[in-house]
This record gives C-alpha cells, sequence and structure tokens, in this order.
C-alpha cells in the first residue's frame, strides 16, 4: 500500500457556548482535516485544530511543507517517517506548530495502518481495556453563574456522565470555592469533580487554595500554575494531597520528560496534537508508567481512545463536545464510561456533508 495524496479542508466549527476560563475566551474552533489516500482506495483521516480559525492558514501550510515525508511512501513505515519530519524540523525547533503538523500525518497514518488490517487501532496496539472512564469538559466554564453551573452539571448527569471538570480563576478565590462547594452540593458525593484552574495561580496562591479545595474531595487540581513553571509545579504537588493534573502544553516526551524529572504533577496529560501523535503518544505514555504515573488524555477524545485502550497507565479520557458533529460516528456514555469502538483505524470517519456544511470557503 502507498500514500498516494495528502487533501487537506479547512473547517469552523462553532460552539454550542462560548468557552472562557482564565485564559481563553473562543466562540468557535478551526480545523484543518487531513485525508491521505492511497493506491488501494482506503483514505487515513486526521485533524488539527486551533481557538482561532486566522491561523488555520499556517497549521495548514505547514501540514503541505511535511506531505513528501509520507506521500509516495508506505504507511506502515510511520516510525521512520515520523523521524524523517523530526528531522527536517529541526532548523525551526522541535515545538509549536512544526509539531502539530507531525501529530496530523502521523495519526492519518495509523488511521491506515488500522483500516488496512481491518482492526481498530487500540486493538493493535496491545488491547488492556474495552472501556474507559470519560470526564465531561465541555462546559462549567469561569463565565457562568452558579445556576448555571448546577443546571449544566445536571445536563451532563442525564448524558451518562459520572466525572466532570470545573474551571477556577474567579478575582477572588473565595468565589471559586463557593463555586465549587455549590456543585458538590449539586451533584452528592458520589460524583467525581475535577478542578482546572487554567494556569492562573502563583504557586502561593494555588497551594493556599488547593488546602481548602481538599474539603470538597476534589479529583485533581489541573494546572494551578503556569504550565511552564515546573518548580512552582512541584511546590504544589510538595503541599497538597490532591493530586496535581498537568502537562497538556508539552511538546513530545521530552517535555514530559522534563515533568517527570521535576516531580511538577501526579499526572499527566498529553495532547494528541501537541504530543506529536499517536507515535510519540505511546513513547509518553510508556515513559510515565516507567514513572509510576498514570496518564489522561487532552481532548482528542476520539482518537485518544486508541491509547486509553492500550496503554494500561490510562485513567481517563477527556471528552469535549465539539468535534463531534464532524463524525459520522457518535461516543455513547454508559455510567460514566466510553466503550471503546471496534471499528478498524480510528473508528471515527468524518462526515462529507457535515464537512462541507463548515467548510471555510
Amino acid at each position: 500500500m502507498k500514500i498516494t495524496k495528502l487533501r487537506t479542508v479547512t473547517v469552523d466549527l462553532p460552539l454550542e457556548k462560548p468557552m472562557i476560563t482564565a485564559i481563553h475566551e473562543t466562540r468557535s474552533v478551526g480545523c484543518v482535516l487531513v485525508y491521505l489516500d492511497t493506491d488501494e482506495g482506503i483514505t487515513g483521516e486526521n485533524y488539527v485544530f486551533t481557538l482561532d480559525k486566522n491561523r488555520l492558514a499556517v497549521f495548514e501550510h505547514m501540514i503541505i511543507s511535511l506531505s513528501h515525508h509520507v506521500v509516495g511512501r508506505d504507511p506502515h513505515y510511520v516510525e521512520r517517517m515520523w523521524d524523517s519530519m523530526w528531522k527536517d524540523i529541526n532548523p525551526i525547533g522541535h515545538q509549536g506548530i512544526s509539531i502539530s503538523a507531525i501529530s496530523a500525518l502521523d495519526t492519518a497514518c495509523w488511521d491506515l495502518i488500522g483500516k488496512a488490517a481491518g482492526q481498530p487501532l487500540y486493538r493493535l496496539f496491545g488491547a488492556y481495556r474495552d472501556s474507559v472512564k470519560a470526564y465531561a469538559s465541555s462546559g462549567l466554564w469561569l463565565s457562568q453563574s452558579v445556576e448555571e453551573l448546577i443546571d449544566e452539571a445536571n445536563q451532563f448527569l442525564s448524558q451518562g456522565f459520572r466525572s466532570m471538570k470545573i474551571r477556577l480563576g474567579k478575582p477572588q478565590i473565595e468565589e471559586d470555592l463557593e463555586r465549587v462547594a455549590a456543585l458538590r452540593e449539586a451533584v452528592g458525593e458520589d460524583i467525581e469533580l475535577l478542578a482546572d484552574g487554567n494556569q492562573c495561580f502563583t504557586p502561593k496562591q494555588a497551594i493556599r487554595l488547593g488546602r481548602q479545595l481538599e474539603q470538597y474531595n476534589i479529583g485533581w487540581f489541573e494546572e494551578p500554575v503556569a504550565a511552564y513553571d515546573h518548580v512552582g509545579h512541584a511546590k504544589v504537588v510538595a503541599a497538597l494531597d490532591t493530586p496535581i493534573a498537568s502537562g497538556e502544553t508539552e511538546y513530545t516526551r521530552y517535555g514530559m520528560r522534563a515533568i517527570l524529572e521535576a516531580d511538577a504533577a501526579d499526572i499527566l496529560m498529553p495532547d494528541l496534537q501537541r504530543i506529536g501523535g499517536l507515535t510519540e503518544f505511546r513513547r509518553a505514555a510508556s515513559l510515565a508508567a516507567a514513572f509510576n504515573k498514570p496518564v489522561s488524555t487532552h481532548i482528542f477524545t476520539e482518537q485518544s481512545l486508541s491509547i486509553a485502550g492500550s496503554a494500561p497507565n490510562c485513567i481517563s479520557v477527556e471528552h469535549v463536545s465539539w468535534f463531534s458533529p464532524l463524525y459520522r460516528e457518535q461516543m455513547e456514555i454508559i455510567d460514566g464510561m466510553i466503550n471503546l469502538p471496534n471499528r478498524p483505524g480510528i473508528g471515527f470517519s468524518f462526515n462529507d456533508d457535515m464537512v462541507d456544511r463548515y467548510r471555510i470557503r
């Protein structure tokens, strides 16, 4: 099998509600969809995204600039293609948009490998489980009132979730505590509550808030300080009993190694786009396992299920609904769990009608 052509399409997906956190405010997500056609009539699919659709052209051009590493090649040699792209981007650096472009092509190659074998990727990687815990992450934003938080939490419960994440970062710590307390009372003690600081606190502020959050049985406190401040994160890790989660903004296994060596997180959260695709994601999960650390996948729910189903130390996936309109198939939450798809490859395929609807003309 040979890859004969790369095709890209850009789309802009409106969000049901504006996403407002301590560091983000957006009403849509822009995506570059990647299609790798082959001489056997099989097409591998994937996407990368940005919160600002105006930056999509940069992502698309970077992907196209690396296409010669995959077009004309057998996708089964995906590890060799990854290494050749890694060497190619050396002059511009091994972080940022160049890694996102590698991820776009690498994961599409893996989709081809699974489809050619007629097997879901998590089984090709070596299956460990057939379902995985998912936490609701498409809401509970900083901009919502307490009443809106409770209403949305009840919606998540009705959808089958048993775990959900609230964003922190109000001007006064007392406001964050009031919101968490109200949400805990509304959902009860049996529902897992996670908290995301979105990098807005100093280490001292994070420790002060974290100690007071412990009474609400928080599953983890995510990115309490600036992601690049590994020393600050390590101080918070040492001071709190609540697990600290981080890593979504780190690039490749080398970024993960820096967190691990600094003891800056209890739970690693690799992001498929920043980590460098499924090839590098598997390496990062194994690296975390060597440090006895669990991982929880960041966004990219559909693609990340292949990691969740094969990595023994993957404890959960982040469920976001932003990208579900792109796909023919939909995920189903049953008692807080997602059943891993038995369809070949990633297990999800682009819906041509919806792609055309949201295409950027």
